[in-house]
């Protein structure tokens, strides 16, 4: 037994972890639900449950606020996290700052760059609302210029588009990597190349990407990634970070200032502590972190290559619903620029009673609307869709039961 658990454990350090291994650690799976809901957040494995639990019942103590044995432990667990989440996208450790989720990543950003009058940010029409209320709240408040570039039919960006707004203003260009709403794929590493070579910061919304594909920093360019843990990471929600190029952690102003992030203080005055720490002011949500740092580990023990292929292949087979008659999908035709959503709508229905009719008549569990995402809804001309989307413990069976479901709802209601 102890050789068999011992072989189990190497397969799995090798990425070797199989569809039904995981299936069998998540238990809300075990309810009978067929989950095509992972773009708006993914079941916990046991083992996050395991490690967080582990903290509450062995060493719950704060960080970084004492000298005994349990505060030590709980320090060292809650710093290893960021060298395990580093790994999953070719960072440093001292590159990663805890946040609560991307979206508070992406407000790190956008607070703490000291953009002024005059500054440009440049965005595109396919981002998440996190992505675009920030910068927003600065052309409000600051006076910044906010740039959107549009995007193509399919939902897809052309670097030369970008290319094009690109003026001695611009600080700042912001975009998504796969689409919330649509899936879309889009060519992060294009852009970071362009923004390179005209000096120009980039940040990258990876909410989508992190956890479900290779992601590189190196390879992007970029200076910032902003991710959750409770999407492809399969960590706990109010988890996330925010990745900072080294070379501009002491030029990024903390969103938080107060406890636990000083080394001196007076009346008047005080010394900060260096990044990353400086970034977690007040107690943080130390077994949130400690249970995403152990996802990290567990999407790397599952291979996340693996991942991105499985994804790819229920992605194909949940495609087959464009045939469908009544049914129309948006985003790329071509696979290798789609992610593992599809985005879609059944003619003469609308979008939330499509959702519903899949939960009321097999348990699919799916999103209705417009996702975050209202430019892209009327970029496409629609108020909103339906949107399946999978991740590596999907079955195929259950993909095919979305398209047998969905073709009964079109042929029955639709036209």
């Amino acid at each position: 037994m102890a050789v068999e658990r011992t072989k189990r454990r190497g397969r799995e350090r090798l990425g070797m972890k199989t569809v039904e291994q995981v299936r069998a650690e998540i238990p809300f799976l075990q309810t009978g639900i067929i989950y095509l809901d992972s773009a708006a957040t993914t079941p916990t494995p046991q083992p996050v449950l395991d490690a967080m639990l582990e903290y509450f019942q062995e060493f719950s103590a704060n960080v970084g606020r004492g000298l005994h044995r349990a505060t030590r432990r709980a320090t060292d667990a809650f710093e290893a996290a960021r060298g395990k989440l580093a790994r999953v996208i070719g960072a440093k450790p001292e590159e990663i700052a805890y946040a609560k989720n991307a979206t508070e990543a992406i407000n790190m950003v956008a607070q703490g760059l000291g953009l002024r009058k005059g500054d440009k940010v440049i965005a595109t029409v396919l981002e998440h609302h996190s992505n675009l209320i920030p910068w927003q709240r600065l052309e409000r408040t600051k006076g910044i210029e906010l740039e959107i570039v549009r995007a193509t039919r399919d939902c897809l960006i052309e670097p030369s588009e970008i290319e094009a707004v690109i003026d001695d203003r611009t600080r700042l260009i912001t975009m998504t990597h796969i689409s919330n709403a649509i899936g879309s794929i889009q060519p992060v590493e294009e852009v970071g190349k362009l923004a390179r070579e005209h000096d120009v910061l980039f940040l990258v919304d990876a909410a989508q990407a992190v956890g479900h594909m290779p992601v590189d920093v190196r390879a992007m360019e970029c200076d910032f990634l902003a991710a959750p843990g409770h999407k492809g990471l399969l960590g706990p929600q109010g988890t996330g970070f925010l990745y900072v190029r080294e070379d501009h952690l002491h030029e990024l102003e903390p969103l938080l200032l107060g406890g636990g992030i000083v080394e001196s203080v007076d009346e008047h005055s005080c010394k900060l502590v260096e990044p990353p720490q400086v970034f977690d002011a007040g107690t943080p949500n130390i077994p949130g972190i400690i249970g995403l740092g152990r996802a990290a580990e567990y999407v790397l023990e599952i291979g996340i290559e693996r991942i991105a292929e499985r994804e790819r292949e229920l992605t194909r087979r949940m495609l087959q619903i464009a045939d469908i008659e009544h049914v129309e999908v948006y985003g790329p035709g071509d696979l290798e620029r789609r992610g593992g959503v599809v985005s879609f709508n059944v003619r003469g229905l609308d979008h939330h009673d499509v959702a519903s009719m899949l939960d009321e008549l097999a348990n699919i569990a799916v999103r209705s609307g417009h996702h975050c995402a209202a430019p892209t809804m009327r970029h496409l001309g629609v108020e909103g869709t339906v949107r399946a989307s999978v991740h590596y413990y999907n079955f195929e069976g259950e993909v095919e039961k979305l398209v047998e479901v969905l073709e009964q709802v079109a042929r029955d209601f639709g036209g």
